[in-house]
């Protein structure tokens, strides 16, 4: 069983820089892709960042250039780094982690861009 648990949410003007971390209570590198999701109120919830065990990445079109995700396997931890936010990433950001049998999830993270 693995849990998941995201910080780093909160209220950022635009422009403005945020970094989510997700910790796992199992070691991450047992997992083969961990990723973060958002989901907008009234909107589905979408992939925005993903990397593999090997460390490749995915990144939503709307967000590359600005997101990077990262991993510390000694640490347990994923991270987001988002930067230039928009009011258009405002979503709670939920932690993802795929293994061979199983999908868990974080419990999410509130991040507001507004001025």
């Amino acid at each position: 069983q693995v849990q998941l648990v995201e910080s780093g949410g909160g209220l950022v003007q635009p422009g403005g820089s945020l970094r989510l971390s997700c910790a796992s209570s199992g070691s991450i590198f047992s997992a083969d892709a961990m990723g973060w999701y958002r989901q907008a109120p009234g909107k589905q919830r979408e992939l925005v960042a993903r990397i593999t065990r090997g460390g490749f990445t995915k990144l939503a079109d709307s967000v590359k250039g600005r997101f990077t995700i990262s991993r510390d396997n000694a640490k347990n931890t994923v991270y987001l780094q988002m930067n230039s936010l928009k009011p258009e990433d405002t979503a709670v950001y939920y932690c993802n982690a795929q293994t061979a049998t199983a999908n868990y999830w974080g419990q999410g993270t509130q991040v507001t861009v507004s001025s």
